[in-house]
């Protein structure tokens, strides 16, 4: 019975993991669209016009990239997310190098909300945290701005929390 137990007492403790909200690979597809297409066209233009239609076929590099591209974007998307635990903050990233930061909420010294204008127009911002030691900064990209809001409000809580003991 007490097998049991602990077993429920270490799900307990397991983090419950939040993944990023599909607007930032939405996003971030957009724009390895947009670059690579208007290269693509760059490319081939010129080489078609000047060094003949052989030449062009070189142009079509870029679209190869594209669909690699579009293949890692959707990887590396998955491999994003971030737990709130009860005195730290997790967050996981990476496929090939994987990398899991923790924020302890007491270290924490500044807890920034960001939006760019591509970022603006997709409805999402970013939540960077700022602590003592530059090594553990960490950004939590492509929220919902109500979420990242909220994160933000809750951490700075939390932060202010656990820092009132030092």
């Amino acid at each position: 019975m007490e097998t049991g137990t602990a077993a429920q007492d270490d799900a307990a403790r397991e983090p419950v993991w939040t993944g990023l909200p599909p607007g930032l690979l939405k996003m971030r597809r957009m724009l390895l669209v947009v670059w690579l297409g208007v290269l693509t066209v760059a490319l081939g233009v010129p080489l078609a016009l000047f060094a003949g239609p052989g030449w062009a076929a070189f142009a079509l590099l870029p679209l190869g990239v594209m669909a690699w591209g579009w293949v890692v974007l959707g990887r590396n998307w998955r491999s994003w997310r971030y737990a709130e635990r009860a005195d730290d903050l997790l967050i996981s990233k990476g496929v090939l190098w994987h990398h899991e930061t923790i924020v302890p909420y007491g270290r924490m010294q500044l807890v920034e909300v960001t939006s760019g204008p591509v970022e603006r127009h997709f409805g999402l911002a970013s939540v960077q945290l700022h602590t003592a030691a530059a090594a553990t900064d960490a950004t939590i990209p492509g929220l919902d701005p109500a979420e990242a809001e909220r994160l933000r409000d809750r951490l700075t809580e939390l932060g202010e929390a656990r820092s009132a003991g030092l």
